[in-house]
């Protein structure tokens, strides 16, 4: 629009009004667009079966952001492929802020480097609004591994290459890839073992049939205080809030670089209008602020992580490019 102001301006007065009336028209179409929006119910894509946490943060954030819109957000769970199915739909909805996405660090970050031909382009099929949560995976140890910390937990996998195993959610999983940075650093071999969910992994690893699981802090805190389990440190970047006493890795090994969040966020399609994305943003913020918002997904073990669409964008970029040497130092691969 500019460029085309900039040429009129060379030619003719009437160029010049006729070039004023058309980005007069333009700025009036998106305030209005901004104004309007949304005109009918709001579709909210999940990658994943009902009853998970990210589930459970969409159903959280879905009521107040219905009060706030004066339009119904839907939660439509499309599960399938590591969540692919619901981010290529998004990918190809018209780009008006009627379809939206519950993005995670699994579908935009991990999946780039684990399937050879995906569907979408996390960083060009999507226009991010805002990082949403953030959700710790924690270390955590059956008794009769006789560990307490990180550090003992390493020193024994040295004393014990591979005889040492870790359970996650299954291949590519955060927790999966969480365990596979730790072994880089700490230059150990531990022996991964991918289930079908985290239920079936924690049901094993209480059973004695695992030595230790990256699992999801919501998953382990009921363990952890019935004295079932022993949680060494959190993978995230700081203390989950809800094992304030637990450190991180970083904390308890002295690997700095170590940082491993798991985070959710809310995207648009590509082209999406920047005054839909900004009046979005403004207010998921605010239903983020909502006092019983917040307990509730504290209560799952969920932190909110607000952001400005581009920090997410920058943020994004950045963990695709960390993923993605993890992947393939792990030579991960998808059944």
């Amino acid at each position: 629009m500019l460029t085309f102001i900039k040429e009129a301006m060379t030619t003719s007065p009437g160029s010049i009004i006729r070039a004023l009336f058309v980005f007069t028209a333009a700025v009036f179409a998106q305030a209005a667009t901004a104004a309007d929006y949304p005109t009918k119910p709001v579709r909210l894509l999940v990658g994943f079966p009902p009853g998970g946490a990210v589930d459970v943060t969409a159903r959280t954030l879905a009521p107040p952001a219905s009060e706030r819109l004066k339009q119904q957000v839907v939660v439509d769970n499309r599960g399938g492929a590591h969540g692919n199915i619901a981010a290529e739909i998004v990918a190809r909805a018209t780009p008006d802020g009627h379809t939206l996405l519950l993005g995670t660090i699994s579908i935009l970050a991990i999946n780039p480097a684990l399937y050879k031909n995906l569907p979408f382009d996390s960083m060009t099929d999507f226009a991010p609004i805002s990082i949403l949560v953030s959700v710790s995976n924690i270390v955590v140890a059956h008794p009769s591994t006789g560990v307490s910390t990180m550090k003992e937990l390493i020193a024994l996998a040295r004393a014990k290459p591979g005889m040492l195993t870790f359970a996650t959610s299954g291949t590519g999983s955060p927790g999966h890839l969480a365990g596979e940075l730790l072994k880089t650093l700490a230059k150990i071999n531990m022996t991964h073992v991918p289930y079908k969910g985290g239920g079936p992994a924690m049901s094993d690893l209480l059973g004695g049939q695992v030595n230790t699981m990256f699992a999801t802090v919501s998953t382990a805190v009921p363990h952890l205080k019935s004295g079932k389990l022993k949680g060494l440190a959190v993978t995230s970047g700081r203390r989950a809030a809800a094992l304030p006493d637990v450190p991180t890795i970083a904390e308890a090994t002295g690997y700095r670089s170590y940082e491993a969040n798991n985070w959710y966020g809310l995207l648009a399609p590509a082209k999406t209008p920047p005054v839909i994305i900004d009046k979005l943003n403004a207010e998921i913020h605010a239903v983020l602020k909502q006092t019983d918002v917040r307990e509730k997904l504290l209560a799952q073990g969920l932190e909110t992580s607000p952001s400005t669409p581009a920090e997410f964008s920058t943020y994004l970029k950045n963990e695709i490019t960390k993923w993605a040497k993890v992947v393939k130092e792990a030579n991960a691969r998808v059944d």
